[in-house]
């Protein structure tokens, strides 16, 4: 079952195919999406890379976790669950 990470501290100019080329040599990536801005249209920072198995997952973390990544030392764990937000009410 395929599971998935949360990268953070990423260089602004990380692509997804950068974050999929280096998250690879822990295993086989289904995916690998950097989050960006609405607005700006800029990196915030951090994405999500999808590993195949439990155990790429696990060696992906021990690989990245703490470790240059373009200039910059990444967060990598176990994504969390996306939480409920409050509706925001913008009839002010």
């Amino acid at each position: 079952m395929a599971k998935k990470l949360y990268v953070g501290g990423l260089p602004y100019a990380t692509t997804e195919d950068a974050l999929k080329e280096a998250f690879s040599a822990a295993g086989t990536v289904e995916s690998a999406i950097v989050i960006m801005d609405r607005a700006t249209g800029r990196s915030k920072g951090f994405g999500f890379v999808e590993m195949s198995t439990d155990e790429e997952a696990q060696a992906a973390i021990e690989m990245f976790d703490g470790k240059d990544f373009d200039g910059r030392n990444i967060t990598v764990n176990e994504a969390r669950p996306m939480e409920e937000r409050p509706k925001r009410d913008f009839d002010r």
